[in-house]
This record gives C-alpha cells, sequence and structure tokens, in this order.
C-alpha cells in the first residue's frame, strides 16, 4: 500500500545565532535573501544604537558601542544570495576573558566564579537542570537579552528587503507599568517620527505620557526593582494574501505569535485588539469591508483585525504587541535556594537594565520584519531582488485587477 510521508519545506529565509552575554561577541548567519539587494550599512548600524538606547538602561550600553561586521554574503554593497555572517564584537569581553575562558587553565578556574543561587524569572534553574549544570554562569550567559543584538542585526536586513518593496516596520511603547496610552490607533507616521528621535527615551508617541512613564521608572530605580509594560510593532504596506488557511503551520499570525514569544522576557502576545476582542460581542469585533474605487482595493472601516484574518494578512497595517515582564535580575533580590547547601539564599544579582521597553520593541521589529520577509520569499520567490520583484509587482497588479 501507498504511504502518505510527510515533508517539510526548508524555510526559504532563516537564520541562526551565536555567542554569549560576556563572550567575545554574537554572530548571526542569515540565508535566503535575493541576489541585488543595497544593503545600507549606516542603516545597520542605527538599528543596532537603537536596540541599545532607552530610559532605565543598565550600566552594559555604557560600555557596549556595538557596530557589525559583515564577514560573507555581501559584496561591494549589495547581497550575492550566499549566507550572509554578521559578527558584532563584546567590548566587555575584555573584563571577562578569565573567567569566561574557551580554553581550560589554571589561570581561568582561578578567575572564573560559579554562581550557585539562581534567580527566579530567569532560566538559571530550568536550564541548570536541564544541562545538568552547578553553575548558571553557563545558562545565562546564552539565555541573556544580549542575544537579541544579533537578532537585530540580521532583523535590519529583513527590513531593508522588505522597503525595497514599500513596506515600514515600526513600533513605540504603549504600555509602562500602570500608565498607558489613552488613544489605542495612533497614527503610523507618528510612530515612524519616533525612528528620527536622537534619544529613544521611552519611545512613547505622546509627550506627556512619556514622562509619566519616566516617573514609574524612576520609583522602579529607586525601590532596586524593575519595571515591564507592552511595544507596538506597526507593519505598513503588506500586501493582501501573505500566510496561508491551509495548514495550522502556514498561518501568519501563529509564525508572528511565536517570532515575538520567542524575545527574551515576552510573555504574551496580541494580534489586532484580541484582548479586548476576547470580551466583546462579534458585532463589536469584526471589521466591516468596504471598496475604495479611487485606489482599486478592498478596505476596512477599523482594523481590530490588526491586519489579519484567517492566519493572512488582508492589506490593513499590520499590528503585533509584545507583553513584556519585568527583567529577573533585581538590585533587591527575592529568595532563592543555593544548588550545593539546598539552603534559603538571596537570589545572586547580575549587572542589569530597570526596564527594557523600547529596546524590546526595536527587537519586536526585526523578529516581525524576519517573519515576514519569509512569507514574501515564500510566496513570491526569486534568487535576484529584480526577480522577486517582478513577481511581486505582477501580484499587486492581480490584486488590482480582482
Amino acid at each position: 500500500m501507498p504511504r502518505c510521508v510527510s515533508v517539510k519545506v526548508r524555510d526559504m529565509l532563516r537564520f541562526q545565532t551565536a555567542g554569549e552575554s560576556h563572550g567575545q561577541g554574537l554572530v548571526a548567519i542569515l540565508q535566503g535573501l535575493p541576489a541585488g539587494l543595497r544593503v545600507d550599512f549606516d542603516y545597520v548600524n542605527r538599528e543596532l544604537k537603537r536596540r541599545q538606547g532607552g530610559y532605565g538602561r543598565g550600566g552594559r550600553m555604557k560600555i557596549e558601542s556595538d557596530t557589525a561586521q559583515f564577514l560573507s554574503g555581501v559584496r561591494h554593497g549589495q547581497t550575492i544570495g550566499s549566507p550572509i555572517a554578521v559578527l558584532i564584537v563584546n567590548r566587555d569581553w575584555e573584563n571577562w576573558k578569565d573567567s569566561m575562558a574557551v580554553d581550560d587553565t589554571p589561570e581561568s578556574r582561578a578567575a572564573h566564579k560559579a554562581l550557585s543561587r539562581p534567580r527566579p524569572g530567569h532560566a538559571d534553574l530550568p536550564g541548570c537542570l536541564k544541562y545538568n549544570f552547578r553553575d548558571a554562569r553557563y545558562v545565562l550567559e546564552r539565555a541573556s537579552a544580549r542575544e537579541t543584538t544579533a537578532r537585530v542585526a540580521v532583523g535590519s536586513l529583513a527590513k531593508l528587503f522588505l522597503k525595497d518593496l514599500s513596506v515600514e516596520v515600526a513600533s513605540h511603547v504603549v504600555a509602562l507599568g500602570e500608565v498607558s496610552l489613552a488613544n489605542d490607533h495612533v497614527p503610523f507616521e507618528a510612530v515612524m517620527a519616533l525612528r528620527d528621535r536622537e534619544d529613544l527615551m521611552l519611545a512613547c508617541v505622546d509627550p506627556v505620557v512619556e514622562a509619566r512613564m519616566k516617573t514609574v521608572v524612576d520609583r522602579a530605580t529607586e525601590n532596586r526593582d524593575t519595571v515591564g509594560g507592552t511595544f507596538e510593532v506597526i507593519v505598513r504596506g503588506l500586501p493582501p494574501g501573505l500566510g496561508s488557511c491551509a495548514q495550522w503551520d502556514e498561518r501568519l499570525d501563529g509564525q508572528l505569535a511565536q517570532a515575538v514569544m520567542s524575545i527574551q522576557a515576552v510573555k504574551a502576545v496580541e494580534i489586532g485588539s484580541g484582548i479586548a476582542s476576547a470580551a466583546a460581542m462579534g458585532s463589536g469585533v469584526h471589521d466591516e469591508i468596504g471598496y475604495d474605487r479611487m485606489h482599486e482595493r478592498f478596505t476596512r472601516k477599523t482594523n481590530r483585525a490588526g491586519g489579519l484574518e484567517g492566519g493572512i494578512t488582508n492589506g490593513e497595517d499590520l499590528v503585533v504587541r509584545g507583553y513584556l515582564k519585568p527583567i529577573s535580575s533585581l538590585r533587591r533580590p527575592l529568595e532563592s535556594v543555593d544548588f550545593e547547601s539546598k539552603e534559603t539564599v538571596k537570589a545572586a544579582y547580575e549587572r542589569s537594565d530597570i526596564c527594557v521597553l523600547p529596546a524590546g520593541g526595536v527587537v519586536g521589529e526585526s523578529m516581525v520584519a524576519l517573519t515576514l520577509a519569509k512569507s514574501f520569499l515564500e510566496k513570491f520567490g526569486g534568487d535576484s531582488m529584480e526577480e522577486t520583484r517582478r513577481n511581486f509587482d505582477g501580484y499587486v497588479d492581480q490584486v488590482r485587477r480582482f
């Protein structure tokens, strides 16, 4: 009898990162971008700088000055279709090169101090149980959000790819602690304008609300505590038809949820007004459909669906929110248990931030952009940007003539 064999198709665009928080550096490899994409190196480094900014960041960001070194896949300013390797050097490595040495030497053993008091809320304890370590240092170095530097580097390339197809990605902070924006519908132009600010501050479009948010961060600092909140990523210019309703793992909403949820400290993801919609009646949730004859396109009177219906983009702005918990390194440590003695102790303290929300939004942009770039290439293909654009333009024309 014939057998039904399930075959997983290789992703058109995929990336991996490597490196520890206090290691020599971070590495990212991105495979699948078409040849002929012009790389704006200044743009990539500005994105890395945006990730480092924001009110409430800790001392580590005063040490690092992240810049991307392209090792492969880019020649004479454009992609050549081969895997792209990017290196971001950790300047703090100079302070850790003995205690985090690759070689096992008497000097490195003397400098290394095991971390045996796991922090509640961090990967310390479950990671040590998983890998059979008595030293949480080996876990926390990779679990650290420092890893997202590499994601932002390759995410900026995904944003350049989308921008070449007239798609823009931006983010802003909508809530911090108990302070939130009153208006759920922020103009995209106002969010994009945040990118031009020299000081990211707290990435809120309303200066009055941002000042109140700053007070919350100050209070957390005084109390030796941390604070979380919500960032929102908005994407404008997407065509209808990305994603699929045919299989569970082809649904774009599911892919986006996984991508944003994978960011360190994100504990919930929302698309559109998903949370409020769960408490509302259907007549007050679904977006009524209209038609714009001048621009020859279907429209929605509202965008509660956040640009996605049935796992497929519908042509409206894509709106994704990430809910970020307060980070788990506290200057006033919580109770924990020592690995060796099993006695109650105060958790270890690692140099850390008070608030990382604006940076979380920048990382969110990167993860959304990488997910969308993959979806674009799955639908339109192309070994060169010229081929991808030609396929994309033909589809957009087909939708316009529908």
